[in-house]
């Protein structure tokens, strides 16, 4: 018997109630505003200083850290703080163009 690609009618799911949506609703909210603040969260956290170089900053050179994500996943972002760490702009550099570089160096087969 040959199959067919057409469509399959779609399932109709019931509406949700008005509470639910604004519950839903409140929770991305909440959920996007964390995602927002995890800078100034991992800052307070692991302190003004770079976790590679050690460098430390004041507030007038504190725009140069950054929170780099050890999974490299940005959207993982833990309340604890063990998916960050402080880095200078400079060592943040760094440690995404390693796998450039590695990629660069590797000889033709």
């Amino acid at each position: 018997m040959p199959r067919h690609f057409r469509p399959t009618s779609r399932k109709k799911t019931p509406l949700k109630s008005a509470e639910e949506r604004e519950a839903f609703v409140r929770q991305a909210k909440a959920q996007q505003q964390d995602n927002r603040n995890y800078r100034e969260r991992s800052l307070e956290l692991h302190g003004w200083i770079c976790a590679k170089c050690g460098r430390e900053f004041s507030l007038d050179t504190l725009h140069l850290l950054t929170v780099h994500h050890i999974d490299g996943n940005h959207h993982n972002n833990p309340a604890d703080g063990s998916n960050w760490e402080n880095l200078c702009i400079y060592c943040h550099d760094d440690e995404h163009s390693r796998g450039l570089l590695a990629d660069a160096l590797k000889p033709y087969d």
